[in-house]
């Protein structure tokens, strides 16, 4: 299976633009990986007191997406379940992908109990597990159903009429993020972020649990091979000089966005449970996989085939220190190709771009599509 691209974003403030223009900006954007054959365009799911998500709801922006693409599917990425109610979402799942004619894929995930603090739900890391599981079954029972029957601890419905129906039968292709685990589990595609280096023992662990799990044709119900890949953040110059200058500011500014603001609001009225402790803060159930490969899966990788990550993965120095997971490459396109060239020996077969974030201005992120679209991308599809 050639190499697929995709983009992941999560639409962030720029300083000195109004809302309506960074929407605009952004549909211009879709508009161009939609001509550059991307496979699709994922966008997260954040709310405030978060500042790195402009677009709360996935659904709004991306039908309006939907109405200026013709192939690109459009994948939200993830819908955080534990905020949604399952029956307003099965609906507007259903609306949209028939508004995009089929090209509606879905991400879910459980969110961060900080998160579900400020939003009034579940802020227990147990309590909002078991209320993802809930309303992911409902969701699926609901898509593929004329009728929905369910009793739970969240939510009871009985034999109610499910008036609306996904184009895609019996609903849209299904993406899990940061545990390849789980996705092999579930049957879904995979996301993750983090190094080239930790990225491969996870691409071989996603693989021999897909064949546990779901059978050894590796194969989704669709007929096609799961999609597993990597966020990168990318910045594309003629020079690496140039490309990592543009790319330090916007990205010492996203993390500033995606770190700060919440933890700003969580300290100021006292939530240390948030804050503080062995794991940051960031509380996981009992129970989950790690989202790691343990050394099983590490075994027999060629060490030669990795490019020394300090000049490629780090090429802003100290940038990439940072406890997020993601990464930011920037350089020529001679040290894309480089990077992309040692990313195809991970046997991945789906990388995800991420070419607008932080405080940068529309004219950076486009030239880095440019470039990438034209001197990166044929090589590898």
């Amino acid at each position: 299976m050639p190499l697929q691209f995709g983009v992941f974003d999560h639409i962030e403030p720029v300083p000195n633009q109004s809302l309506s223009q960074v929407y605009e900006e952004r549909l211009d954007q879709v508009e161009k990986f939609d001509k550059h054959g991307f496979y699709a365009y994922h966008l997260a799911e954040h709310h405030t007191p978060a500042v790195h998500s402009l677009a709360p709801s996935q659904n709004v922006f991306l039908a309006a997406a939907a109405q200026r693409t013709s192939r690109i599917h459009l994948c939200p990425t993830v819908y955080v379940l534990p905020l949604h109610h399952p029956l307003r979402l099965i609906e507007e799942i259903c609306m949209l992908d028939h508004l995009s004619n089929g090209r509606l894929e879905i991400g879910v995930g459980r969110g961060g109990v900080m998160e579900a603090y400020f939003w009034g739900s579940d802020p227990d890391a147990e309590g909002n597990y078991a209320k993802y599981l809930e309303t992911l079954e409902i969701i699926k029972l609901g898509l593929a159903g004329r009728n929905l029957t369910y009793s739970g601890k969240y939510y009871s419905f009985d034999d109610l009429p499910m008036r609306l129906e996904p184009s895609q039968s019996p609903y849209p292709p299904m993406w899990y993020m940061r545990n390849v685990e789980t996705a092999a589990q579930q049957g879904m595609n995979s996301i993750i972020v983090g190094t080239l280096e930790g990225f491969e023992p996870n691409v071989r662990r996603y693989r021999q649990l897909w064949q546990k799990h779901q059978g050894p044709d590796f194969k989704t119900r669709d007929g096609d091979e799961p999609k597993i890949g990597l966020v990168a953040h990318l910045v594309l110059a003629e020079t690496d000089e140039e490309a990592a200058k543009l790319a330090s500011p916007a990205w010492d500014n996203y993390i500033w966005n995606l770190t700060t603001p919440r933890r700003l609001e969580a300290e100021k009225r006292g939530l240390t449970q948030y804050t503080s402790g062995p794991t940051g803060g960031i509380d996981r159930p009992d129970g989950l996989p790690d989202r790691e490969a343990d050394a099983s899966f590490s075994q027999g990788r060629s060490k030669s085939k990795l490019i020394n990550q300090q000049s490629v993965e780090s090429q802003i120095s100290g940038i990439n220190k940072q406890s997020t997971g993601f990464r930011v490459i920037a350089g020529s396109p001679e040290t894309i190709n480089k990077y992309m060239d040692t990313y195809v020996e991970t046997g991945a077969n789906y990388f995800l771009c991420a070419f607008h974030f932080g405080n940068m201005e529309a004219s950076v992120a486009e030239q880095s599509i440019d470039l990438f679209s034209k001197k990166v991308m044929p090589r590898f599809i």
